[in-house]
């Protein structure tokens, strides 16, 4: 898939000797749904705002579907939309000015069918003659997602962009960002609700300590770091775990009622096919077993606290 972002040994220090990115890689394909996870403070916002031209880098280089974001700023940056995490609107404008004067930001034509579009996709039409001072929390969100999308981007960067968002307005939104990907957007995003990241991403980059840790297609993480579980619902419970079953570092549980077998996703299901052969060799009966598989949360944890 051709890469429509390509950023190479980018780091960043500020004035105070924080390093807050160090030799950043990093390749967006046109049209995925990208998401970037890491702790507060792992370079996640410096990453975003560098590459929307808003932060200077210290080093490397950015382009953007081909144009350098410094040496061709102006072009690669048209191609941009950006849903900051901070909610920075004029409290005393209205909402469709706002949005009309952010599309001409950018020196796009007045089109007023595309304003009407965008602000009826996020349930803001209703509202459009409102002063943003007036709108709900999660109605200046919506609103920064509108001004994003107001010229059209072909890129979006969303930062957080459903903190403070209801579950109902959350759903919209992804549904939103489901058919701008639809029509061709890229879209980068950066959430704390690691679960939307599992449902909506293609690829998931980990940052941590300004450094990209890991990126990798989501399905494919899965099947790498993903961990499963079986647990036996034992019909009696054992004091000890026999020597003989040593090999599958078998954990009791539930006051050892329950015997846990944790495995990964390389080995398949030849070590709990074995395993159950050699619990019916000891003696040993089970009424009833289930699977659990760990989730991108999980991992995401896992990597992290590796790392530390």
């Amino acid at each position: 898939m051709q890469t429509v972002i390509s950023v190479t040994n980018l780091s960043k220090t500020y004035a105070s000797g924080l390093r807050a990115l160090k030799n950043i890689n990093l390749d967006i394909r046109r049209g995925e749904i990208f998401a970037l996870l890491g702790p507060n403070g792992a370079g996640k916002t410096t990453l975003i705002g560098i590459i929307c031209g808003i932060v200077n880098p210290s080093e490397g280089r950015i382009r953007v579907d081909g144009h350098d974001i410094v040496a061709d700023y102006r072009t690669a940056r048209s191609m941009i939309g950006l849903v900051p995490q901070e909610l920075t609107t004029d409290a005393f404008e209205t909402v469709w000015n706002t949005v009309s004067f952010s599309r001409g930001l950018f020196g796009k034509p007045a089109d007023p069918a595309h304003i009407e579009k965008v602000l009826r996709d996020l349930s803001l039409w209703a509202r459009k003659d409102s002063k943003v001072m007036t709108l709900s929390g999660g109605m200046k969100r919506r609103l920064l997602i509108a001004k994003a999308l107001s010229h059209e981007p072909r890129i979006l960067f969303l930062d957080e962009p459903t903190a403070g968002v209801d579950v109902e307005l959350r759903q919209d939104m992804w549904k939103l960002v489901r058919s701008l990907q639809a029509s061709g957007v890229t879209i980068i995003l950066t959430t704390h609700y690691i679960d939307e990241a599992e449902e909506m991403a293609e690829r998931i980059g980990v940052i941590n300590k300004g450094e990209i840790i890991l990126v990798e297609d989501k399905a494919e993480l899965m099947r790498k770091l993903g961990r499963k579980q079986l647990t036996l619902h034992l019909e009696h419970a054992l004091e000890r775990i026999p020597p003989a079953l040593s090999a599958y570092h078998l954990e009791l549980a539930n006051h050892g009622s329950e015997l846990i077998y944790t495995y990964d996703e390389r080995g398949d299901r030849t070590g709990m096919t074995a395993l159950l052969q050699d619990l019916t060799e000891t003696g040993i009966r089970f009424k009833d077993l289930h699977t659990t598989q760990s989730s991108l949360e999980d991992i995401f944890v896992t990597l992290v606290s590796d790392r530390k």
